[in-house]
């Protein structure tokens, strides 16, 4: 009788991996993502790829920021730089930038810079005397009763101009003189208002009268904390009150005429500070790390605050606020969220339980570049993708700023440099300031192979492409043992090609591999051949 031949089989089986994932810093990362990374992007999706090289466009010794408007500005030690060109003199430290049409608005200095004349100087302006003669004068022409301020010898054009709110201050015999009137017009050693404006002496106050002592007139800015451009207008915020400039005018914040064009200020009841503001949708929108208060409307008159309880942005973290494909993300309590206007969304789950703070953000458009702190104080600079939903880490970069110019996105390191990420364009491959070759790494998830039961991994087969003078190396770990054991001698051949990789093999619960490597490489494919082995049973340590 013929007996039917026994199926010959050896027990081994493939498992494939041609489409990688991104960052996944949690237990359960599945098979292709990863629980660690340095210097990897998306841009080459779905392969496994390194970042471009960065290119450093200059070295500041005092960094206090980077801004763009028309061209890049920055603050280096007391100085503002527009092009390249010193423009005017602040206090070192870190600043905050805002833009409304040729002006530059720098804080905490309440300086400003006109990219078309190249004049810089001060938002609020002062006068100080001993002398104010209060009277009867002119206006538009025609006399006018109880409205003009004269101190002889003072050019009042070099401190002021027509609709310029200022706040008076110091005046004894008749405090109620103490106001904030508007400039209508100024003529010489005259400022000229509105009639009856000022109380003057006599039985009828019609009599000019003079005040002395300490007397000044000031235009003031409020001390913004946060500020943002929306609508011909600069919006801004302190504690708990809501600012918008006059219509236009970035030096004006206390103009009350009663028309459309005038400024605008309101407080908020919510408990806590705000922690951020940005013009988004159309709107100017303002945080604090448990609101979201939203201004519509085209007019003070018809303006309207609206908040929401939600999470907002997390203190310490203004900076992260940064619009890519379209979507409002930042760093909040609960993590990084993308916001669209209505209830925001968390997106910053791959990181795990690790909590991030003190984070600053940029875009370029469509990916979200975020300068972090974690919990032990370490810095790291990690990339969203919009249209892939991967994250992936770069390295521990500690951003302070980040701009936008000639196509590029530029980010200030902690350390003063410059330097242009994601994938700079527009720049000769020759120049000098080229990033050379720069370590990495790509460490996955455990791989289970879809089994509880133990199972031996034998040999590995990786497809990839080295760049010139690049290099990989392969490492495996078994059941979380902390030893990491090399599985070959580096790869280094530039052509795109396999490697099959023979391995000792080892029975295991689950086993992890590790690629690190310096300079360019993208990996095609990776795939395991391992056996399976006998159902959990044996005694702990047990192989």
């Amino acid at each position: 009788m013929k007996l039917p031949a026994m199926r010959y089989a050896d027990g081994i089986t493939k498992g494939g991996q041609v489409k990688f994932g991104g960052l996944n810093h949690n237990q359960g990362a599945g098979d292709g993502e990863l629980w660690d990374m340095r210097n990897l992007t998306s841009d080459y999706a779905p392969l496994l790829a390194t970042r471009s090289p960065r290119f450093k466009y200059k070295a500041l010794d005092e960094p206090g920021g980077i801004f763009s408007w028309d061209g890049p500005a920055w603050v280096d030690g007391d100085g503002f730089f527009y092009n390249g060109e010193r423009k005017g003199t602040v206090k070192p430290g870190k600043k905050t930038f805002a833009a409304l049409g040729a002006y530059i608005v720098i804080l905490p200095d309440k300086a400003w810079f006109n990219t078309v004349n190249g004049e810089f100087g001060s938002l609020e302006a002062e006068w100080t005397g001993n002398v104010l003669t209060f009277k009867d004068g002119k206006l538009f022409e025609e006399d006018a009763e109880a409205n003009t301020i004269h101190a002889p010898g003072v050019n009042w054009a070099d401190y002021f101009k027509p609709g310029d709110a200022v706040t008076i201050s110091g005046c004894t015999k008749h405090p109620e003189n103490n106001k904030t009137p508007i400039i209508r017009e100024i003529d010489g050693d005259k400022l000229y208002f509105y009639e009856y404006v000022f109380k003057l002496d006599g039985k009828d106050a019609d009599t000019p009268y003079t005040e002395n002592g300490t007397l000044s007139i000031k235009r003031t800015v409020p001390d913004l904390r946060f500020i943002c451009e929306n609508e011909n207008r600069l919006w801004g915020c302190d504690g708990n009150t809501i600012y918008a400039s006059k219509l236009g005018d970035i030096f004006n914040w206390n103009v009350y005429d009663g028309v459309e064009t005038d400024s605008f200020a309101v407080d908020t009841g919510s408990a806590g500070e705000f922690t951020g503001c940005i013009s988004f949708l159309g709107y100017p929108v303002f945080f604090k790390e448990d609101h979201i208060y939203k201004v519509y409307g085209s007019m003070p008159s018809n303006f309207e605050v609206m908040g929401s309880a939600t999470l907002g942005v997390a203190d310490g973290s203004a900076g992260s606020l940064a619009i890519a494909g379209e979507t409002l993300f930042y760093l909040s309590r609960a993590g990084i969220v993308a916001y669209s206007g209505g209830i925001p969304q968390p997106v910053g789950q791959a990181f795990g339980l690790e909590r991030k703070k003190n984070a600053v953000a940029g875009s370029d458009g469509l990916k979200y570049f975020v300068s972090m702190q974690d919990e032990n104080g370490g810095w790291g600079l990690h990339v969203y993708d919009t249209q892939t939903g991967m994250w992936n880490t770069e390295d521990e970069t500690h951003a302070t700023h980040f701009a936008r110019w000639g196509g590029n996105l530029y980010l200030l390191s902690g350390e003063g440099d410059i330097w242009a990420v994601g994938r700079p364009q527009g720049i000769e491959p020759d120049a000098e300031g080229w990033e050379g070759s720069f370590s990495w790494k790509a460490e996955f998830g455990d791989f289970t192979e879809g089994s509880p039961n133990k199972k031996g991994v034998s040999k590995i087969q990786i497809r990839l492409e080295l760049d010139e003078g690049a290099e990989v190396q392969v490492w495996l770990q078994f059941d979380t043992d902390g030893e990491w054991q090399k599985v070959s001698s580096a790869l280094g051949e530039g052509a795109k090609r396999s490697y099959y990789l023979p391995i000792i093999p080892r029975r295991g619960d689950h086993y992890r591999m590790k690629l690190e490597g310096t300079g360019g490489c993208r990996v095609y494919s990776l795939v395991r051949e391992f056996y399976a082995g006998s159902e959990l049973k044996s005694k702990p340590g047990r192989q």
